[in-house]
């Protein structure tokens, strides 16, 4: 533990590691340890946080300057669960019952509760016994609480007894577990920003996988935007340990030539062809083993059992599908988990090519033969010219959502400003005379919109409002999208005097 000559830092955070390591050889738990170790501390510097970590055989101590540590801790592939703790040295029962006593007579008044204690580490590592400690802290504690309730205690005092020392905590905050990111390689994830795609590439990282992200852009600016807002949150968020690049291919000139050549029937099917094939060229660039997609069994036309069989043949890497097997209401709930879904559901699903009747039970000499139509020199040109952006130094400030005129920072006063949020957001704030509009409504009924009217929208984090900014522009309307979403709206109208919403 940290060395009695060096100054202490004010929070201490135990660790414990995923079951998953304790399984290996004792090479392989050497080796996974040491990449933990390593991750936990790119996290604390990412985070700009002063930390000293310590190892045991079956521990990882942290000391760190700022209690937000313990979040970040718990964000990082390869822990079990975390919890914030105090220390005390312990030599005899009575001084852990003072100890313990102290810690949490408060926590216990008129409250049930219950105590657990356990050794860690060698089995001398102390010679107190776990059941003794829970009997008499449980004794000292119970005159202050509502009694004692083993199966479902409104409050537990954990403590864990090693060596002459014992941690009193009072929760196990749960982290991802997984593997250590990193100690499985690397692959490439073909990502959208929609939900699927962000959790697929989630799970994988939570098996030591590091990633690369391919992005084949059918929208444009707006929807590169998007993305880039999506997968810096799962960089920043969950990432540490190594650094993700992000390879921005400009796909529209494809959806031109699918268009032109081939029967509509197949187009979503040659379209994911295409897309591996320029995931498989990042990945050999890139030393990547395999390829990360978000589909799901059924989801969508090009998602059947058939139309797969069809498209994975175009590489040779193996296709990673995480969620494979799950309903949409499962892929939701790890979204809202891991922060991905506020901004996955403000992505426009961008798709230049929705045939009435998709095949669902494509045949491959078919969708060879279509493929032949088309002229696939492109895809090297597009590759050499694609964006390759590093997510975690990314400044998001300076990504254009599209051309320059189509964002504004000030709301035109003969503007016709258009809330595009929930209604309940709505409800619950707005730029003082914004009339409110459902995104769906708005996309579909912009065309009728009087043409004499200037026009300025905004949503939550403006890619849905610059989206239909794009849209409203290009039918002849003269449109604008208040660059930067609700905060920066939020800040321009406090400087005018309007009072905002408090924000999260």
């Amino acid at each position: 533990m940290p060395e009695t000559t060096r100054q202490l830092l004010p929070h201490l955070v135990v660790l414990r590691l995923s079951g998953d390591i304790g399984t290996k050889s004792r090479p392989t738990q050497a080796r996974f340890r040491a990449r933990l170790m390593r991750n936990l501390k790119d996290a604390m510097r990412a985070e700009d946080l002063r930390a000293h970590i310590v190892r045991t055989h079956n521990r990882i101590f942290v000391e760190a300057s700022e209690p937000r540590a313990s979040a970040v801790l718990a964000r990082v592939f390869g822990i079990q669960s975390i919890s914030p703790a105090v220390r005390r040295p312990v030599k005899t029962l009575d001084d852990v019952v003072d100890a313990g006593f102290e810690i949490f007579c408060d926590r216990v008044k008129g409250k049930r509760f219950a105590v657990r204690a356990r050794r860690v580490g060698e089995r001398t590592s102390s010679s107190l016994s776990s059941r003794e400690v829970e009997r008499a802290l449980g004794r000292r504690l119970l005159p202050l609480s509502a009694g004692v309730h083993l199966d479902a205690p409104e409050v537990t005092a954990f403590i864990e007894l090693s060596n002459d020392e014992a941690y009193f905590f009072p929760e196990r905050v749960p982290g991802p577990a997984g593997l250590p990111l990193g100690v499985e390689g690397r692959a490439v994830a073909l990502v959208s920003g929609g939900f699927d795609s962000a959790v697929a590439a989630w799970l994988v990282q939570k098996r030591g996988v590091t990633l690369d992200h391919v992005f084949c852009n059918l929208g444009g600016g707006v929807h590169e935007a998007g993305v880039l807002r999506v997968m810096k949150t799962l960089a920043d968020r969950w990432s540490y340990g190594s650094a993700p690049r992000l390879h921005a291919i400009d796909f529209r000139p494809l959806a031109e030539q699918l268009q032109a050549r081939t029967q509509p029937r197949y187009w979503q099917v040659l379209l994911k062809r295409l897309m591996l094939r320029a995931a498989e060229a990042v990945a050999k660039e890139r030393n990547a083993a395999a390829l990360v997609t978000g589909e799901a069994l059924g989801q969508v036309s090009s998602q059947t059992l058939a139309n797969l069989a069809v498209i994975t043949p175009v590489t040779t890497l193996p296709v990673l599908r995480p969620v494979i097997g799950m309903n949409k209401d499962e892929i939701l709930a790890i979204a809202r988990a891991i922060g991905t879904y506020e901004l996955s559901a403000v992505v426009a699903e961008y798709c230049a090519l929705v045939p009435g009747r998709p095949a669902t039970e494509a045949q491959l000499a078919v969708v060879l033969g279509e493929e032949a139509k088309l002229d696939l020199t492109w895809l090297t040109s597009a590759l050499a010219a694609r964006k390759v952006l590093q997510l975690r130094s990314l400044d998001l400030e300076s990504v254009a959502l599209g051309p320059g005129e189509l964002e504004l920072d000030v709301i035109p006063e003969e503007a016709l400003v258009l809330d595009l949020r929930p209604r309940a957001a709505y409800q619950s704030w707005h730029w003082p005379g914004a009339l409110w509009l459902d995104f769906a409504h708005a996309a579909v009924a912009y065309p009728k919109f009087d043409r004499e009217r200037h026009y300025l929208v905004y949503c939550e984090f403006g890619l849905k409002s610059a989206h239909l900014a794009e849209l409203m522009r290009k039918s002849g309307l003269r449109a604008h999208n208040f660059r930067g979403g609700l905060r920066r709206l939020v800040a321009h109208a406090e400087a005018r005097g309007i009072a905002g919403p408090e924000l999260p």
